[in-house]
């Protein structure tokens, strides 16, 4: 059985995030899924690939997925709350992928036992190592900050129009992290990104997963970000297996210099260490 993660804890403030970027298929799943089910077409490419050295170097606390989203969605509210009520939106068991086409062989989409044996077997372990290693660092520092980072098609019309802005910043509408946090990963984005030839928005069409929600609180010292990334700045998306290293070492520039400004923001600008909310 493949465990469900990669771990490499650090020391740092800030904890790289990847939930999306696992490609394996426990047997049983595979036999119920699709030729194009079992060829993982939504996942993140090479999203582990592109953070992996660059938080090691930093001694950033580094957590990726193994397991596909169809198998279970780590991003996504156990309960089934939607994250963009109105907005069509993906399970936490995805049934179809971000093209409309089926996941499952007809008749063997997981019902709600299944659903709910994938939650305990596979999503609430990797929440549990995730929460503790946000304490963890939360502890030591005095506030936590997690960057949780993803990737998409340049165009994917299920979920939005025309082609998406490479680099996306998502903080909840400002509710998952501190302004000085969110205002300077928005500042390096933007500028780092420029120069990069890269286009930005700030709390666009993603504004933020479960894991961003749920995690940022900035009023105990937890802030989170989402950055979710147009696969077009490094690969090329009829090839997904295949990583570009040249085309994404302008995207690897700015992801250093963001992670460098969230590793350098001192505590005293995100709060008192230990602060609880009141609310």
């Amino acid at each position: 059985m493949s465990a469900l993660f990669e771990l490499v804890p650090g020391d740092a403030a800030v904890i790289v995030n990847v939930p999306h970027a696992g490609t394996f298929l426990p047997d049983d799943i595979r036999a119920a899924l699709t030729p194009e089910g079992r060829e993982v077409p939504d996942t993140d490419w090479h999203v582990d690939t592109l953070f992996r050295d660059l938080a090691r170097k930093r001694n950033i606390t580094f957590m990726a997925a193994t397991h596909s989203r169809i198998v279970t969605d780590l991003n996504r509210d156990p309960s089934g709350a939607s994250l963009y009520p109105g907005a069509s939106n993906t399970e936490i068991c995805p049934t179809s992928t971000f093209h409309d086409q089926p996941h499952y062989l007809p008749g063997r989409a997981p019902g709600a036992a299944e659903i709910a044996r994938r939650v305990e077997r596979y999503w609430r372990p990797y929440h549990a190592r995730l929460a503790a290693e946000i304490e963890r660092i939360r502890a030591r520092h005095g506030h936590a900050i997690l960057l949780d980072g993803h990737s998409i098609v340049s165009r994917a019309p299920r979920f939005f129009e025309g082609r998406l802005p490479d680099l996306n910043l998502g903080t909840a509408d400002g509710a998952s992290a501190a302004p000085a946090v969110a205002e300077a990963a928005a500042r390096v984005l933007a500028s780092a990104g420029a120069a990069a030839g890269l286009t930005f928005v700030h709390n666009g069409r993603f504004k933020g997963g479960y894991i961003t929600r749920h995690y940022g609180q900035p009023r105990q010292n937890v802030h989170a970000l989402q950055l979710e990334t147009a696969q077009c700045c490094y690969m090329d998306e009829s090839r997904p297996n295949d990583f570009n290293a040249a085309r994404a070492a302008p995207l690897a520039s700015v992801l250093a210099a963001l992670l460098d400004a969230l590793v350098a923001l001192p505590t005293s600008t995100l709060g008192e260490r230990g602060q609880k909310s009141d609310d």
